[in-house]
C-alpha cells in the first residue's frame, strides 16, 4: 500500500490540508465573524448640538458619522438634530434634549446595500432619553432585533413603529402613530401594557414601592400635529443615507449619503402645550 511521508510534504501542502480540514468543520466550530461597530450618522442640524464619546466632547456636524454605542448627544436651546443609526432607524432630537445610547449591537451584514426599507441585519438598541423630545422612525426590522428606549420614569420596547418620546422631571409622554410597543412604569412594573397606534401614554411617579402610574388615551388634535412633524423629520432622515461594510471581516461601517436635501425642522412645542 502506498504511503505519503509527512516529512516530504512541503509547508504549502500542509497549509492547504489544514485549510481544507477547517473548511469541512461545522459552522459553529469556526471562528465567528466580528460584529461591525455600529454608527450614528448626522443627517441634519439646526442651531447647536454636541456629542460626547466619553473621551471628548465635539460639535455635531452634518454628514458626520460617529460610533453609536456609548454616545451622548445633546441639543442646545433652539437647536435640533436629525440622526440615523446604521440599522436604518431615523431619529429626530428636538430642542434642549439629551439622549444616551447605552447599547447598540449589530450583527454582520453584506456590504454595498442600497435597500433603505429593510434593516441590514439583526440589532439591539437601548437608549435613555434624559430630557426633551425624541422622535423615532424605524424601517422594517428583521427577526431578532429589539428597540428599548427609557426615561427616568418608564420605558418602551418595540420593533417597528413611528413614535415620539418626551421626558421631563415630572412625566414621560409616549405617542405612537404607527406600530405598537410595550410600555412599563419603571423597574417595579413587571407586567407593562401595550400601546397601540393612535394612542398616547403619560407616565408619572407612583407611590413608595409602587410602579409608576400609566394613563393611556387617544392622541389629541393638540398634540398630533407636533408628533407628526417630529416623526416626519425622523423618517426623512433615514432616507438620506445607507450603510456599507468594509475592512477586515467587514467590521467597518461607513455611511453613504443618497439624498441631498434640506430636512424639515419641526417647531418646538412650548411647555404650555404639554399635559
Amino acid at each position: 500500500m502506498n504511503t505519503i511521508s509527512v516529512s516530504r510534504t512541503g509547508p504549502a501542502l500542509l497549509g492547504f490540508l489544514a485549510a481544507a480540514v477547517i473548511a469541512c468543520l461545522p459552522t459553529g466550530a469556526r471562528a465567528e465573524a466580528k460584529n461591525p461597530v455600529g454608527k450614528i450618522y448626522v443627517a441634519g442640524v439646526t442651531g447647536e448640538a454636541v456629542i460626547n464619546h466619553g473621551s471628548k466632547l465635539e460639535t455635531v456636524t452634518v454628514k458626520g458619522s460617529y460610533r453609536a454605542e456609548g454616545s451622548i448627544i445633546e441639543t442646545k436651546p433652539k437647536g435640533s438634530s436629525a440622526l440615523v443609526l446604521s440599522n436604518g432607524t431615523g431619529l429626530f432630537l428636538d430642542s434642549d434634549s439629551r439622549i444616551e445610547v447605552q447599547k447598540f449591537v449589530q450583527e454582520p451584514f453584506s456590504p454595498n446595500r442600497t435597500d433603505l426599507e429593510v434593516e441590514p441585519s439583526p440589532s439591539q438598541t437601548e437608549a435613555l432619553v434624559v430630557r426633551g423630545s425624541l422622535a423615532i422612525c424605524t424601517g422594517k426590522l428583521v427577526a431578532g432585533s429589539s428597540l428599548k428606549y427609557s426615561t427616568t420614569l418608564g420605558s418602551l420596547s418595540t420593533q417597528n413603529a413611528r413614535l415620539v418620546i418626551e421626558a421631563t422631571s415630572e412625566f414621560t409622554r409616549i405617542s405612537i402613530l404607527d406600530g405598537a410597543g410595550l410600555i412599563r412604569g419603571g423597574p417595579l412594573d413587571t407586567v407593562g401594557r401595550m400601546l397601540h397606534a393612535g394612542e398616547q401614554a403619560v407616565i408619572r411617579a407612583g407611590g413608595p414601592n409602587e410602579p409608576n402610574q400609566i394613563s393611556v388615551s387617544p392622541i389629541g388634535d393638540r398634540d398630533r400635529s407636533a408628533v407628526e412633524e417630529r416623526t416626519f423629520a425622523a423618517c426623512a432622515a433615514r432616507k438620506t443615507v445607507y450603510f456599507e461594510t468594509s475592512g477586515q471581516d467587514n467590521a467597518e461601517v461607513t455611511a453613504v449619503p443618497v439624498v441631498n436635501q434640506t430636512l424639515p425642522v419641526p417647531i418646538t412645542v412650548s411647555p404650555s402645550r404639554l399635559p
